[in-house]
């Protein structure tokens, strides 16, 4: 029996990139789903993918930027399918852009979806998690340790994450409740092709070489294995561990490398 079956997992931001990926890796694992984002005509083929393979899904149209949504969706995952064992905070995107170009109104717009998305997510659910003695996934990124020029608003909302996180898990911990940040590099993923607004860029190519980029398959598979395990944190691909690493133990020499190579944020995407 796999580690996660019978059990109900909800995921933000389900519609593509690490969400869907994580969906469906959830569902070989035995799971059902609860799917939840802004485009209902992707989660809904996703759902119906997942249970041609013998799964339960559902596909629930939220926003995580929108008071309320939240509670809906949990309020029919209940209803459905009678529990929530496992919650995945996913949702999110990337503000990029030198801060004296950028407006207040970018930086509220980051942490609306970024940083308050999660925290309506772990308000929306958290009873569940504790009756359940579950587990909460908060998927951060690298920029949560290492921020880079131009790219301020990201790297301030995943260095909010990161604490969030933190503190959760110490505070969750005698209610039985396992909480996981997830720190990726780069893996593939819609979230470098979506502009400052949140809008999807369909004529952007992928700003990061390829041989950089984790396969988002790849990526869930040592997601729902950190999960599975409890772990504290995982951090994905070699390129983010060894950042992560390095910020830790020589911060001086990453802030040498990033303004003796010029290292920055990828630009904003625009229309073609």
């Amino acid at each position: 029996m796999t580690k996660f079956a019978g059990h109900t997992v909800m995921i933000t931001g389900a519609s593509s990139g690490i969400g869907a990926a994580l969906a469906r890796e959830f569902a070989h694992q035995g799971a059902n789903l609860v799917l939840l984002a802004r485009r209902t005509e992707r989660l809904t083929a996703l759902a119906a993918e997942l249970e041609r393979g013998g799964r339960r899904a559902l596909a629930l149209k939220a926003d995580v930027t929108v008071d309320g949504d939240l509670e809906r969706a949990a309020a029919v995952a209940r209803a459905k399918l009678g529990r929530l064992d496992v919650v995945v905070a996913n949702a999110g995107f990337g503000v990029v852009g030198p801060v004296e170009r950028l407006t207040l109104e970018d930086y509220r717009r980051q942490f609306e979806t970024n940083v308050f998305g999660v925290l309506r997510t772990v308000h929306a659910t958290l009873a569940d998690l504790k009756t359940a003695r579950g587990r909460l996934v908060i998927i951060g990124r690298v920029a949560g340790y290492v921020a880079t020029p131009g790219a301020s608003p990201y790297a301030m909302s995943k260095f909010a994450v990161r604490a969030l996180s933190e503190a959760l898990g110490h505070e969750l911990a005698q209610a039985g409740v396992a909480v996981t940040l997830v720190s990726p590099g780069y893996v593939d993923s819609e979230i470098r092709r979506v502009d400052n607004a949140g809008r999807f860029q369909t004529a952007t190519p992928e700003p990061v070489p390829a041989w950089l980029v984790m396969p988002t398959a790849k990526a869930a598979r040592q997601i729902v294995r950190a999960a599975g395990r409890r772990r504290r944190e995982v951090v994905i691909t070699a390129h983010g561990k060894l950042a992560v690493f390095m910020q830790r133990h020589a911060p001086w020499l990453v802030a040498r490398f990033v303004r003796a190579f010029g290292v920055k944020s990828r630009p904003e995407p625009t229309r073609a």
